[in-house]
């Protein structure tokens, strides 16, 4: 922003905004007060490029990202309409070149994703004031780059953000570990060393035979044996929340420790994000649609909302559009509550005819959809609700690259080839599965990864960089075991050269690791 001004709401568009405000109330949707600001184009791609937070912390990434924007629209390629932050309040930027027709379209659109944000079960462990812990973390490392230097902290900040992904997005909900008490001054040491033996009860003159002696010594011996093992490797149980296992054992310096666990802390925030981006933008998307069509658009506007939203909806090549797939899927759910197109009754009905006029007058639809936006994520919303029937309506097809012809091809129209293609695509973002299963691996201090094979091999060179910036981290030589041409493979970086070591069958690890 090369100048101050205004970019609270002009006379017009504030009272377009309590209009559209208060149909979505009506509609039911239920929001946290939302503010719009009003800003130039060049002012909303630096904040896009932020992430939506004009007061993150400073770095290289976020001007690359800037440029990609700011030519996009300069070249008449792409255009942000709207843009808004998970916050209570919550913030929402206009673009202040926009006609007003697209001023109201991306305001019922906001509403819906404030909604969404809001009370959406994968939101709820949000900051919801991230504003200003934004502001906290870019403070606090402006304030590190001050003091140690900015091409020391932005190297440890492209290592931190090259593994940022490496998280648990499961253990907002799920216990992983138990958690301990600051306040908590037990002497766990001397708990630990006390080791149970079983022993039967028996009158004292049958003691030594019905409880020998010598066995109870193997078996104390064994415990020891147990626990010492246990003693020397960590963590007792796979880990798959990588950054946590960083912040807690790997040697760094607290203001890098800082800095790693603020991206991890990030990390978090924006997950849910990416785990409801079909969900999240079908619901905007069918709530703008919604209140345009039934209530704010003007007829001299139809045209131009129709352009817009059509593009919004559009798919083409092999992009996966999840407005699209989303308020289709909104749609249906609603369409086949209402008319009772589910159910056992449903399921099993074989007259095909039967089935497309069915109608059972439920009305349950609009209920069904709220449900639905409050409990579910992208993978269980494809799972439970992606049917047979939308799949053929939708011409819906999974593709796959041939080499024979050198592009991608229609692999199948096959619904549960489709819907499969999709829910691995989704899973864990389409990204690999990665866990800590030793930290003292060879008892001299080195870190053991395991990648979770799952059919999909790892880029190798990825993989390598990914090791070398964790390595950096750690300090002492990281491993991997993974599969390579479907070998068993373990990947290697000492912090001077990259190693690969094809692993026989003994050397073959069993995962116990768990989503």
């Amino acid at each position: 922003m090369n100048h101050f001004y205004d970019t609270s709401l002009p006379p017009n568009l504030r009272a377009l905004k309590e209009e559209i405000e208060g149909y979505a109330r009506e509609y039911g949707l239920d929001f946290f007060e939302t503010i719009f600001e009003v800003v130039d184009p060049d002012d909303l791609n630096e904040i896009a490029a932020y992430g939506g937070f004009p007061t993150r912390y400073p770095h290289w990434s976020f001007g690359m990202a800037y440029e990609e924007l700011r030519k996009g629209y300069d070249y008449g390629l792409s255009k942000i309409y709207e843009m808004v932050i998970n916050n209570d309040p919550c913030y929402a930027y206009l673009m202040r070149s926009n006609h007003e027709v697209d001023q109201k379209l991306v305001m019922a659109h906001v509403y819906g994703h404030c909604d969404f944000f809001k009370n959406n079960a994968y939101f709820a462990h949000t900051n919801r004031k991230m504003m200003d812990e934004m502001a906290n973390h870019g403070a606090r490392i402006r304030r590190y780059v001050e003091k140690y230097g900015e091409d020391e902290v932005e190297a440890f900040l492209d290592r931190c953000m090259s593994i940022d992904d490496l998280i648990d997005v499961h253990s907002t909900a799920i216990r992983r570990r138990q958690s301990s008490s600051r306040y908590d001054f037990s002497d766990k040491e001397d708990d630990e060393s006390e080791i149970k033996l079983t022993r039967f009860k028996s009158k004292d003159y049958m003691d030594d035979y019905i409880n020998p002696p010598q066995l109870l010594k193997a078996e104390q011996e064994e415990q020891r044996r147990i626990k010492e093992e246990i003693a020397r490797k960590f963590p007792e149980r796979p880990e798959k929340d990588v950054l946590l296992f960083l912040i807690e054992h790997a040697p760094l310096k607290p203001w890098q420790r800082d800095i790693l666990s603020i991206i991890r802390d990030e990390a978090y925030y924006f997950a849910p994000q990416a785990q409801t981006k079909i969900m999240n933008e079908g619901w905007a998307s069918y709530w703008h649609s919604t209140i345009m069509t039934q209530k704010v658009m003007k007829p001299s506007e139809v045209i131009d909302y129709a352009d817009h939203h059509s593009g919004t909806m559009a798919t083409y090549g092999a992009r996966l559009n999840p407005y699209k797939l989303g308020i289709e899927l909104f749609r249906d759910i609603e369409h086949r509550w209402n008319t009772g197109k589910f159910g056992k009754e449903y399921e099993e009905c074989d007259d095909l005819e039967k089935r497309r006029n069915w109608n059972k007058d439920l009305g349950l639809g609009r209920q069904k959809i709220f449900e639905v936006r409050r409990i579910h994520n992208d993978i269980t919303f494809i799972e439970t609700f992606l049917t047979e029937d939308f799949c053929r309506e939708h011409k819906l097809f999974s593709y796959a690259f041939q080499d024979e012809y050198g592009e991608y091809v229609i692999e199948s129209r096959a619904f549960q080839q489709i819907k499969q293609r999709l829910l691995f695509n989704l899973t864990n973002f389409g990204k690999p599965w990665i866990y800590v299963i030793d930290g003292n691996y060879g008892n001299r201090g080195e870190l053991l990864l395991y990648h979770q094979f799952n059919g999909v091999e790892l880029q190798l060179d990825w993989a390598a960089d990914t090791l070398a910036n964790i390595q950096n981290l750690w300090g002492r030589p990281v491993h991997l075991k993974t599969v390579v041409d479907n070998e068993a493979t373990l990947l290697s970086y000492d912090g001077s050269e990259h190693k690969t070591q094809t692993l026989g069958d003994d050397d073959e690890v069993e995962s116990n690791a768990s989503a």
